[in-house]
C-alpha cells in the first residue's frame, strides 16, 4: 500500500506572507497593494489565492494598516533589528516574517502578481524536501538566452522570481546579519545559502504589475 503524500500536511505548516510593504517607487508612491484590479486590492487578489495554499496567512505593509486589517489577516509592518540601514527593499519582508513566524516555514509573495501558481506551495515544498535546501525559489524559462551548462545547447535558463520563496525559519538570524552587513540583493543573499530553484513554465503567472498602466491595461 502506497503511503500517503505527505506534502499536504507540509503545506499547513506553512505561513503565507503577502509582501505589500514597499515605497510604490514605480506607481507614483501610492500604496501598490491597495489599488484595484477588478475592484479588488491586488494585495487582497495575492492573500486570497495564496491562502488556500498555506496553513495560516499574514499580510506585511508599512502604511494603512488599518485597511489590510480589515481583511481579516494579521498585518506585520517592518521590525528591523538595530544595525540594518533603511529601505533593505524585499528583504525586509523576508526578515520580518521569519522573525514573527510560528510555523517552520515561511513562503513569501508579492502583492503585485495576482495570477502566481495554484500548487506554488506545494512544490516549492517538495522541492525544499527533496534537496535538504534551507530554501526554495520559483524560476521560470528566459527564452531570450540559451543555458549553454546543459547538456542541450539550446534549452533555456532559468530565471528566478526570487520573492516567491519559501524559507526555513532557522533563517532570521544569517538574514540579520547579512542586512547588517548591507546585504539589499535577494538572489544574491539567496544564491549564499542551500538553494532550490523550482522551474515553473507558465511564465505569464508570474507577470507583474508593477506601474499603473500595468495595471490598468486591457485583459
Amino acid at each position: 500500500m502506497d503511503s500517503p503524500d505527505p506534502i499536504p500536511s507540509i503545506t499547513q505548516r506553512i505561513t503565507g506572507l503577502v509582501l505589500a510593504g514597499g515605497e510604490g517607487r514605480r506607481m507614483g508612491g501610492l500604496d501598490k497593494g491597495l489599488q484595484a484590479l477588478a475592484g479588488k486590492a491586488l494585495a487582497r487578489h495575492a492573500a486570497e489565492r495564496l491562502a488556500p495554499q498555506v496553513g495560516t496567512l499574514a499580510i506585511n505593509a508599512n502604511r494603512h494598516l488599518d485597511d489590510y486589517r480589515a481583511w481579516g489577516w494579521p498585518v506585520w509592518a517592518d521590525a528591523l533589528p538595530d544595525g540594518v540601514p533603511p529601505r533593505p527593499g524585499p528583504l525586509a519582508g523576508w526578515l520580518t516574517g521569519l522573525q514573527q513566524v510560528r510555523t517552520p516555514w515561511l513562503l513569501t509573495v508579492p502583492c503585485d502578481t495576482p495570477a502566481f501558481p495554484l500548487d506554488l506551495a506545494a512544490r516549492l515544498a517538495a522541492a525544499l524536501l527533496a534537496e535538504d535546501a534551507e530554501l526554495a525559489v520559483a524560476a521560470t524559462p528566459d527564452t531570450a538566452t540559451s543555458d549553454t551548462a546543459t547538456s542541450d545547447p539550446g534549452a533555456p535558463t532559468l530565471r528566478p522570481q526570487p520573492v516567491f520563496c519559501l524559507l526555513r525559519r532557522e533563517l532570521a538570524l544569517p538574514l540579520a546579519d547579512a542586512l547588517r552587513d548591507g546585504e539589499r540583493r535577494v538572489m544574491r543573499w539567496a544564491g549564499s545559502r542551500r538553494v532550490a530553484i523550482v522551474r515553473f513554465d507558465d511564465v505569464t503567472a508570474f507577470d507583474n504589475l508593477n506601474t499603473l498602466a500595468d495595471l490598468h491595461a486591457p485583459r
